[in-house]
């Protein structure tokens, strides 16, 4: 019988926590939250304090007495859910619900033998402050949610929502796509001059940016911008445009005319080296990650949205099993907005790069500079043990764990690195009166690029004496355009959210998650573009409640959260101030809103049924096609966007389609079901000029390339769609294929067998028939690619008529 009992969140966690503490210790698992909010009905009592009326999450009664069963048996009860507000909600819960006299707060930020016996050796009570942050936070979001969401399910739309961070992510959306559609693009021009040292035939290429009259004053302003490149990062500048370059001094070409003139006046010149610089400059590594980068550079490195982020790095953090190593914990908590690092992981990483690259790459590690948002209550996400490399754990990972872990542990090492040191060259280069620039960089010590990988070329550049003649091999003229600023990508607006101060390392993908499935948003090109119900659900807000919408008014709000979580201000306090003002704004605007018209999108097509003319409406799913004449004719049908591809299969329109589950994009054949062809990558009406087959696009590229290369490279690598809006995995998928393959053989073998028995009499004869082709077509369907599907259940269709015609 154990003394102990140790109880944390879930069954995987528990099996690693118990082989650390040995016998004497029981570790069971609460399965994530044991109450919540009644799913009906606001469930705070706005009257009396805001006291929340917490109810058993359903089928967790059974769960809630064998605990109850086992903390009884025990002399000692640990609570060990996870270390945030969360988990401090959770372990408050546990205590209440079990009717514990007095448990152990039992907290570690690592899933190791170490740090595990280490947070049982030190435990703590139960952090009020912590969870009465927590419970603010529940209430508020259910006041605003609860309160609001009616209200616009009246005047809009039924399932429409609004929520407290939400909504604010919504604005952010439709204010950038309020910005691109309001950009008016300014045309300019620039010249290229290729040219080479005399005598030699390595060319280089110089742009011009001045005017020798204005080159001074441009240089200026270049010294006051230059100095030490920043760390290295892959989300700079991707929330908004481009930072345009000083324009004191800089050439400004509007038109073709101009450039032309400039042409014109540059023939014949001779060029000449006015200045020629070299420096060296050092490039810094990047800070180890937080929840909100390591999201962003999931996204853009390895393509995997932020909840499939979180995810896999669950499932790390828990721990996976490691052959002779055992069951450990590969990350550390994965929720959290500091950049610190333990000395005693400092000392291991420096001693790991040491070893495996030598001392001049042992860096001190860099410590980032911590906002008036950061909570700092955990270390940043790091590998447990950096002596288990990637290429250590690889055989016990999936392949999509594995890229996630090799990005963490380079990541962690890269920052403890020295910098990277480059050989920059700049040289300017005099034409008449023209001045051309060329630059170009050699890496001269890789530091932390030894094992973080870097994307940008290098340009050479010869070495140029003052005052040397170049030759000039031609002269080109481009013409471009300014551009709008980008659209939120999944990485951009969790930046965005982090740089505003709205939301916490935890709300991040529930908050991108929520804004999609209610259908405010859509996708295109990895890119939010808001739709016609998340534009009216923003210009609702904003005229009915601008403080719910403002980003100040929501990051202040996250301010006076973290003040309760520090026993600065009382979360009944904190309520009280918030809703008396929220309560007069609801009033008015259940006074004021009025009802939004749904829009309709008139269409050439007529209605079947009756020969009204066919309209695109917008509905709680999405739009769709239907009978103008509502409700006497109640047709209707999805609205189908083509592909301009072509099945290859049956010739038929290739179509957007979306599983039902996930809302995952996919392409399918629109003659479905008479024909099941689908697939993930985006289909291009051009054919391939090899073989005249299906051309798609890859994910993470921009390239079309043959159907048939990519059915080569990625079979068998990830689910695959089915028409039928479902995906089937692609791991079971051999085993499934092989068992429904010997249950088909063995159905066909039955088939064949019972059709060549003699019948009593006519009737029966057919029934059996019958019945015979239709288990027989029915077994084949379950063959697993979308593309096989089709010509299996025409086989199958063949076979039956065969038997059909043996049996008669």
């Amino acid at each position: 019988m154990a003394k102990k009992l140790v109880i944390v969140e879930s069954p995987a966690k528990a099996k690693t926590i118990e082989k650390f503490l040995g016998r004497d210790f029981e570790v069971r698992a609460s399965m994530g939250h044991i109450i919540d909010l009644p799913k009906k009905g606001l469930g705070v009592n706005t009257r009396k304090d805001f006291a929340p009326k917490y109810e058993v999450i359903e089928k967790k009664d059974k769960l809630i007495d064998e605990l109850k069963a086992a903390s009884k048996r025990a002399d000692e009860v640990y609570l060990a859910p996870d270390p945030d507000r969360e988990g401090e909600f959770i372990a408050w819960s546990l205590k209440n619900i079990l009717e514990l006299q007095n448990p152990r707060r039992a907290v570690f930020n690592e899933i190791t033998k170490r740090a595990v016996q280490e947070a049982i050796r030190k435990p703590r009570q139960i952090n009020e402050d912590l969870f009465n942050a927590q419970q603010a936070r529940r209430v508020l979001d259910r006041l605003v949610g609860y309160k609001i969401s009616p209200l616009l399910w009246r005047r809009i739309q039924s399932g429409t929502s609004a929520g407290r961070v939400q909504s604010v992510a919504l604005r952010v959306i439709c204010d950038r796509e309020a910005e691109v559609r309001a950009f008016v693009p300014e045309e300019y021009w620039s010249i290229i001059a290729t040219l080479s040292k005399q005598k030699q035939k390595e060319r280089f290429e110089a742009t011009l940016i001045s005017r020798l009259k204005d080159v001074d004053a441009l240089n200026s302003e270049d010294a006051s911008a230059d100095g030490e490149e920043p760390a290295a990062t892959e989300t700079n500048g991707s929330n908004g445009a481009k930072s345009a370059r000083p324009n004191k001094g800089r050439i400004k070409i509007s038109s073709k005319e101009e450039a032309d003139a400039i042409l014109q006046d540059l023939q014949g010149a001779s060029y000449n080296v006015l200045k020629y610089d070299e420096r060296e400059q050092r490039r810094q590594p990047p800070l180890p990650y937080t929840t909100s980068t390591m999201q962003q550079d999931a996204s853009l490195r390895l393509y995997f949205k932020p909840k499939k982020t979180m995810s896999l790095a669950q499932q790390l953090y828990e721990g996976m099993e490691l052959g002779e190593r055992g069951h450990q914990g590969l990350i550390t908590y994965m929720r959290t907005d500091s950049t610190r690092i333990s000395n005693e992981a400092q000392e291991m990483v420096k001693a790991h790069i040491a070893q495996s690259f030598g001392d001049p790459y042992v860096g001190q590690g860099r410590v980032g500079k911590s906002k008036a948002t950061t909570q700092d209550a955990h270390e940043a996400i790091r590998p447990t043990d950096v002596s288990l490399t990637p290429q250590i754990v690889k055989s016990h990972l999936s392949a999509d764990q594995f890229k996630l872990y090799n990005l963490i542990w380079r990541r962690f090492v890269a920052s403890f690195m020295t910098a990277a040191i480059f050989d920059t060259v700049r040289a300017d280069i005099v034409a008449k009166q023209y001045v051309f620039r060329a630059t170009g960089s050699n890496l001269k010590f890789q530091g932390f690029y030894a094992v973080w990988s870097r994307e940008e070329d290098e340009k050479l550049l010869p070495v140029m004496k003052l005052n040397e003649s170049l030759n000039c091999h031609g002269l080109k003229p481009e013409q471009h355009f300014t551009q709008p600023p980008p659209r939120f990508s999944e990485a951009s607006l969790i930046k965005e959210l982090e740089e505003l101060g709205i939301g916490r390392p935890s709300t991040y993908v529930p908050i991108i998650s929520t804004i999609q499935d209610r259908g405010y948003v859509d996708q295109e090109q990895r890119r939010f573009v808001p739709t016609w119900l998340g534009e009216t659900i923003n210009e609702v807000m904003n005229k009915h409640f601008p403080n719910i919408v403002d980003t100040g008014f929501t990051a202040d709000m996250e301010r006076k959260l973290d003040d309760v979580e520090d026993g600065k201000r009382s979360w009944i306090e904190f309520l009280s101030t918030f809703y008396g003002d929220f309560k007069s704004t609801m009033e008015k605007a259940e006074a004021e809103m009025n009802r939004v018209q749904k829009p309709l999108e008139e269409t050439d097509e007529v209605c079947p049924d009756c020969g009204r003319n066919l309209v695109i409406r917008t509905g709680r799913f999405g739009r769709f096609i239907s009978c103008s004449g509502f409700p006497e004719c109640s047709y209707r049908r999805s609205v189908v966007n083509k592909t301009g591809a072509l099945c290859p299969q049956c010739g038929g329109d290739l179509v957007e389609r979306k599983t039902r589950q996930k809302k995952r994009l996919f392409y399918g054949c629109g003659n479905y079901p008479t024909c099941n062809f689908a697939i993930w990558e985006r289909p291009v009406p051009e054919l391939c000029p090899n073989c005249g087959g299906l051309m798609v696009v890859p994910k993470g590229s921009q390239e079309p390339v043959c159907y048939n290369e990519v059915i080569a490279v990625q079979r068998g690598a990830e689910e695959k769609p089915l028409q039928d809006g479902t995906a089937t995995p692609a791991r079971a998928s051999r085993k499934k294929t092989a068992a429904t393959a010997e249950k088909a053989t063995t159905t066909r073998r039955t088939t064949r067998k019972k059709a060549a028995e003699p019948a009593k009499n006519g009737t029966e004869k057919k029934a059996a028939v019958k019945k015979t082709t239709k288990r027989a077509t029915s077994s084949t369907r379950t063959t697993k690619t979308p593309a096989r599907r089709a010509t299996t259940a025409v086989k199958a269709a063949s076979t039956a008529g065969r038997q059909t015609k043996a049996t008669k």
